[in-house]
């Protein structure tokens, strides 16, 4: 597959089964994140920062990027196992950062989960570096999906 057959744009609704079916291939569904719900949320704020790639009209990657006013976000990268080191992954990337750069978002920051390392010399190749934070969270919701 080369790059220049790589589509990108916005999510639709259309695209939802096959969004989260990419997401469970890639393994980033945990049980404290129901994908349906964080679809919904993710299209209420931002969508135009939610992208897929396809190739031939086939769904094989998602990128879902936030901006606060502050600072840019990076969630749900996922590129299907089939089509990995290709290209897919950098240029969906560039993609999100362009969109980001382009409403004035000065830095963007990610995160990776522990057992996901073997991402981090990718994201390094994009220039992303480790900032040596400590990520902490809180649950707002008394949803099923949010076990404390």
């Amino acid at each position: 597959m080369e790059r220049a057959e790589l589509k990108i744009r916005r999510f639709k609704l259309d695209d939802g089964d096959a969004v989260i079916d990419l997401w469970r291939r890639c393994d980033l569904i945990v049980p404290w994140n129901n994908p349906i719900l964080d679809i919904e949320r993710k299209l209420r704020v931002d969508p135009e920062l939610f992208l897929v790639g396809l190739i031939e009209g086939t769904l094989v990657a998602t990128v879902m990027g936030g901006y606060d006013g502050h600072r840019g976000w990076i969630n749900y990268l996922a590129v299907a196992p089939g089509c990995r080191r290709k290209g897919i992954g950098t240029v969906i990337m560039h993609a999100v950062e362009e969109r980001l750069g382009a409403i004035g978002c000065p830095k963007i920051n990610l995160q990776i989960r522990p057992g996901n390392e073997d991402v981090v010399s990718f994201y390094e190749h994009l220039g992303y570096r480790d900032d040596r934070m400590i990520s902490m969270g809180k649950k707002l919701s008394e949803d099923p999906a949010f076990p404390r």
